[in-house]
């Protein structure tokens, strides 16, 4: 099968730049914090309230004196962590669950359609916010993570297993059970690779999903709000007043953050289906024929002249 050269295209480019330096900060940030920036993200400095970004605070400080930059760059790591875990968890099972559903069929087919069904017309949000506070600041951010992954799998699930219902009576699938292929097998080998730009987009979103979730339930104060990330960083300036005050060094840079890695995946998502899509392809060809003509006309009249 042929290979997608993902970094071909820009939209990928960009999006997956923008992810990259989130990644470097999430890894080298708190080391930077407290080597380099010489700060700590809960050192807390009653001196130093509500100050804006000068040279000694490059995003200024909170209502009890704590360096926002430092907290920014710690919270990356959190709330990556928690987006990549849950995204990884949801994916995962929307995988293995709408995949196998789709192949097997017969009763295994109706019962995980079934459970499917029951976790989509569950109110996920509802849900996600009684079990988050009911373990609030339990678990660490790894159970955040583990929450937010085992409430967001159903939707991804079953446009897997539509896709997969799709591709069960190809020729490729039909040539690998002639040739004895176990059913695991065909499965892994010959349907989730077709389903790869499905696969690889669904879990770019179910990341960011859990990043947003994260920081919603941190943010009404559902989740661990003693930890640093994005989301606690929103619910200690709104709780602070910092809207109010016009401390718009506080909220502004995780608001910022969150929205950024949200158009990231909005990019790479769209980078993936122009790679996978052939008709999109072909559109892209022609636009770039017309514009590829003209040009070549005023070269021949240039030359000819």
């Amino acid at each position: 099968m042929r290979r997608i050269a993902l970094p071909n295209n820009r939209k990928v480019r960009a999006g997956l730049g923008i992810v990259a330096f989130f990644a470097l900060v999430a890894a080298f940030g708190p080391v930077v914090v407290t080597h380099v920036l010489h700060q700590s993200a809960s050192a807390v400095n009653q001196a130093e309230q509500l100050q804006a970004p000068s040279g000694r605070h490059l995003l200024g400080t909170t209502q009890t004196g704590e360096d926002v930059l430092a907290q920014l760059m710690v919270g990356t790591r959190t709330s990556l962590l928690i987006g990549l875990v849950a995204g990884t968890i949801a994916t995962v099972l929307g995988v293995v669950l709408g995949v196998t559903s789709a192949y097997v069929g017969g009763k295994l087919d109706a019962l995980l359609t079934v459970f499917t069904n029951v976790f989509l017309v569950l109110p996920g949000l509802p849900l996600l916010i009684i079990v988050a506070s009911y373990l609030k600041g339990r678990g660490g951010w790894f159970l955040v993570a583990l929450i937010i992954g085992l409430t967001g799998w159903a939707g991804a699930a079953r446009v897997k297993r539509a896709q997969a219902l799709s591709l069960r009576r190809r020729e490729f699938v039909t040539a690998a059970e002639m040739a004895g292929e176990r059913p695991m097998r065909i499965i892994v080998s010959e349907l989730v690779p077709h389903l790869a730009p499905l696969i690889s987009s669904t879990f770019v979103f179910s990341v960011v999903g859990g990043i947003f979730a994260e920081a919603g339930l941190d943010f009404i104060g559902a989740g661990n709000v003693n930890s640093v990330s994005w989301g606690t960083m929103l619910y200690w300036s709104q709780a602070e007043g910092a809207l109010t005050t016009g401390a718009w060094w506080w909220f502004i840079p995780p608001g910022a953050c969150i929205a950024l890695v949200g158009f990231a995946a909005g990019l790479i998502n769209f980078g993936i289906d122009e790679i996978s899509d052939p008709r999109h392809r072909a559109v892209v060809r022609r636009k770039r024929r017309r514009i590829i003509r003209p040009v070549r006309r005023i070269e021949s009249v240039e030359v000819g002249s």
